[in-house]
């Protein structure tokens, strides 16, 4: 059987992917976020105090598709220390959104930002064409 090909004017790809419904399509664009943590001496205490919450949060995210993979980044000494003892330096999270202001908007809705635990100021956020796949959404 031959399928037939859609062919779309290189002038409307843009829209044409930003215009995509999660129910014909598998995916959306994909975006990684770096989101560091403050430096201060309080920054982790706050990540700390907020932690079980953000989890709750990103558990939902990542049922509904919008969060595909995600975690902190640690200093390398605390590759092999006790969980108490594990010093963190920031987010790093890749989602699938509609656009980069999507994306934003549930990085600025997150506790870690709104509780100054994330460095507004360095947030980064990006398209990423991904050479490889992500883990399925929960079902």
């Amino acid at each position: 059987m031959t399928r037939a090909l859609k062919i779309i004017p290189q002038r409307s790809i843009y829209s044409y992917i930003h215009k995509r419904k999660m129910s014909s399509t598998p995916s959306l664009p994909k975006f990684v976020v770096w989101a560091p943590d403050y430096t201060d001496e309080g920054a982790l205490g706050r990540r700390l105090a907020v932690r079980p919450a953000h989890l709750e949060n990103i558990k939902k995210q990542i049922s509904q598709g919008v969060l595909r993979v995600g975690g902190a980044f640690m200093t390398p000494e605390s590759v092999d220390a006790a969980a108490a003892d594990r010093k963190f330096r920031g987010s790093c999270m890749i989602y699938e959104g509609e656009s980069i202001d999507a994306v934003r908007q549930l990085v600025e809705e997150d506790l870690y930002y709104k509780t100054d635990v994330w460095d507004k100021e360095k947030i980064v956020i990006l398209p990423i064409a991904l050479a490889t796949g992500l883990p399925p959404v929960p079902s």
